[in-house]
């Protein structure tokens, strides 16, 4: 989830700025040193969404025990619980890391307070940090669904959890049919995408660059996971609004990043013939999706139909991973 190539940079990952000291290229060892702060405070921020929730489901409150009333336990169910604010969190750090592309491959990131180096290096870290929590929510889902298949032996239920998670189209309960697939695609894709930065010098800045631009993918698909399958959004309540609201800011950014792109060769310009003109209409097409991406949050917010169920008056039955909702 790296930014696209600064003018600090020479398009192969060298640092050519004043700044640089050394005058070395950036480095996945380095960076991943750098992010520790980062996940430190990535781990804080889980802790307290995960003691939140924990404490939401002793008194049988919350969303997940209203979807799922068998889930009052949170000292049974801890994993699942971990799972989420795992969850959370991932979407968070994605949020931040995707804000921070946008702002420093934009046309106004010169005049900000915060240096541009800083502002990349940043970015590079809260990425990193992203693509672990992403894993680490992954992970505990598949624990939780380990924990729950107590019947079976050791390496049946190893390979049902594994599955369930991991395996594409595999998960076959109810939503999860759906957005476990759509998760998975976010972690599979943010994964080499993120880490192909550290290679650009191998396999070109062009080539580069052209990859990366699906990275705004990886997060729409996030998003679009957390709603289908987030139980602390389940319903069409303040939660899921708030969900809405906080992707305007990342549309916005893509559109004046679209509208005023920092490099000339993106620049939309006037169509011409052959090649130039399909790529003109590709831009200008990319465009007009954002725009009416735009429109459409600020439409949901608005109206209040932003695709949450009505809560039942009575709790659905329900039983352990035979449910809608992750």
């Amino acid at each position: 989830m790296q930014h696209e190539v600064t003018p600090r940079t020479d398009g192969s990952g060298t640092a050519t700025g004043p700044g640089d000291r050394s005058g070395g290229r950036v480095t996945l060892r380095g960076d991943l040193r750098a992010a520790l702060p980062d996940a430190a405070a990535a781990v804080v921020v889980t802790g307290a969404v995960f003691l939140f929730l924990y404490l939401r489901m002793g008194a049988g409150e919350g969303d997940t025990v209203a979807v799922m009333p068998f889930m009052d336990d949170p000292a049974t169910y801890w994993m699942y619980l971990l799972s989420q604010a795992f969850g959370w969190s991932a979407l968070l750090w994605a949020w931040g890391t995707v804000m921070l592309g946008l702002v420093v491959s934009g046309p106004g990131a010169g005049r900000l307070p915060v240096s541009r180096a800083t502002l990349e290096r940043w970015h590079r870290t809260t990425s990193l940090t992203t693509m672990a929590l992403m894993a680490a929510h992954a992970l505990m889902f598949m624990a939780e669904l380990v924990r729950y298949e107590a019947a079976l032996g050791w390496a049946a239920r190893i390979w049902a959890g594994f599955a369930d998670s991991f395996v594409p189209g595999w998960y076959d309960s109810g939503t999860g049919r759906l957005a476990i697939p759509i998760g998975q695609a976010a972690l599979y894709l943010a994964v080499p995408l993120g880490l192909l930065f550290y290679v650009r010098h191998r396999i070109g800045a062009n080539t580069w660059r052209r990859l990366h631009r699906f990275v705004i993918v990886v997060y729409v698909l996030s998003v679009w996971h957390t709603l289908l399958y987030g139980t602390n959004v389940w319903y069409g309540d303040w939660p899921r609004t708030v969900l809405w609201l906080l992707q305007l800011p990342v549309a916005g950014l893509l559109l004046v990043r679209l509208l005023r792109p920092a490099r000339r060769s993106e620049r939309l310009g006037s169509p011409r013939g052959g090649r130039r003109a399909a790529g003109w209409v590709l831009r200008a097409a990319g465009r007009a999706v954002v725009l009416a991406v735009v429109v459409g949050i600020l439409v949901v917010t608005v109206s209040g139909r932003d695709g949450g169920r009505p809560r039942p008056a009575e709790p659905p039955a329900a039983t352990p991973h035979a449910h809608e909702a992750g």
